[in-house]
């Protein structure tokens, strides 16, 4: 499974993306939930992130600080082991 996170917006304005290719249960039961919650609140707050999160092929929007905890685990995640 291929997922990427891209991270806009935040007081600088700098854009940081990753993209993973990953198997197993863990990984499987993380995106269907991310992907189950559908497109959140992409608004965000003034100076906050906002996110893109594509997981092969179908892609979400949603922004601080109305992350899921699924979605906040994901963009860790991702942004973290692709770096």
């Amino acid at each position: 499974m291929r997922i990427r996170v891209r991270r806009t917006g935040g007081f600088a304005g700098i854009e940081r993306s990753a993209e993973v290719e990953v198997s197993g249960p863990e990984w499987e039961s993380l995106t269907s939930a991310v992907l189950a919650e559908g497109d959140g609140d992409a608004r965000g707050v003034p100076d906050g992130f906002s996110y893109e999160i594509t997981v092969d092929g179908r892609t979400l929007h949603c922004g601080d600080p109305h992350l899921t905890d699924a979605q906040r685990t994901l963009v860790t995640r991702v942004l973290k082991e692709g770096a």
